[in-house]
């Protein structure tokens, strides 16, 4: 956890002075004191400044969403996408471009906070046990299904309108660009509020992962614990969704590496894959920038590239396996 403390200061410098457009690291000094060259003032105060402040809401959010949904169906390979939070999220800003006519990011978060909700909403209603103590395998099976349809629909809308595709492309690989204050103040009350539910469902969570009856013999309200979980996953990754689009193998990668280094203490792992998410995301879009330039990669892509091949390595390792 010191070791991640400390990194984050070191993924946020290198996201403020490492970039597509060239800056000098001393006007990138003088800007953020208020003073220097104006173009690189606004290079700074206008682009990479937010765009660091996004990243860190979007890694904080997965990681934590990640870890609640892996703690909650009790499978390390589980992310918050089951749910089909992505899927709903990219659904609606499909739908938005094709037919309403939004272009830009700022007016993308509001569907794709909506789309996200209801389709998590969805899978729950459809999904969700009635006894407590049965596992949530009904829920997961239901969240893939409703995200495969979801995304057929989005692909059919996008192959549908050639125009609304290109303005999209960037969105749905998860990418950080162009993301002001606007469109994280937009769904800060959303990440607030997961927080809080994540926070109050964390003692709980080492219970439930003993077993859903030990849980409930130990006296855990599994209705309430379960419920607390879902809101957090859900208003988590809809938020992250909301800002970058789908940002792939954060919400599972963190999570187990986490739990393969900490052990199972529930209240660690959330912790840990908070301040591990911020810093793989602000890193990964980092390499984005400068890994075509003089164009850049979505962050989305870049995590996939750095995350598939860890949770290979870690799927072959029988300690990471189980929970």
């Amino acid at each position: 956890m010191l070791l991640l403390v400390a990194a984050i200061p070191a993924a946020v410098a290198l996201s403020l002075f490492v970039g597509s457009n060239p800056v000098p690291p001393g006007d990138v000094w003088a800007a953020l004191t208020g003073g220097g060259d104006p173009t690189a003032a606004y290079v700074v105060d206008h682009q990479r400044l937010p765009r660091t402040v996004a990243g860190v809401v979007v890694g904080l959010a997965l990681g934590v969403s990640g870890a609640l949904m892996q703690a909650y169906t009790r499978n390390p390979f589980a992310d918050p996408g089951l749910l089909g939070v992505s899927a709903g999220a990219s659904f609606a800003v499909a739908i938005a471009v094709a037919y309403v006519g939004v272009t830009q990011p700022a007016a993308y978060v509001w569907f794709a906070v909506v789309g996200a909700l209801l389709a998590s909403l969805l899978v729950v209603v459809l999904g969700r046990p009635t006894d407590p103590r049965v596992p949530p395998t009904r829920l997961v099976l239901t969240g893939v299904a409703v995200g495969a349809v979801l995304a057929g629909l989005t692909t059919g809308i996008s192959l549908s309108d050639p125009d609304a595709f290109e303005r999209m492309l960037t969105w749905h690989a998860g990418s950080l660009i162009d993301r002001g204050y606007d469109v994280t103040l937009a769904v800060l009350p959303l990440l607030v509020l997961g927080g809080i539910a994540a926070a109050l469902t964390s003692p709980a969570l080492n219970a439930v992962a003993l077993g859903r009856d030990v849980a409930q013999a130990q006296g855990v309200d599994l209705r309430r614990a379960d419920a607390l979980t879902l809101v957090a996953v859900t208003f988590l990754a809809a938020g992250a969704a909301a800002v970058a689009g789908p940002v792939a193998f954060v919400g599972l990668v963190v999570p187990h590496v986490v739990r393969w280094c900490v052990g199972v203490d529930q209240r660690t792992i959330l912790a840990v894959s908070a301040v591990a998410g911020i810093v793989l995301v602000l890193v990964a879009d980092v390499v984005g920038r400068v890994a075509v330039l003089p164009g850049e990669m979505p962050a989305g892509i870049v995590t996939a590239f750095l995350g598939a091949p860890v949770l290979v390595l870690l799927a072959r390792r029988s300690r990471a396996t189980g929970l």
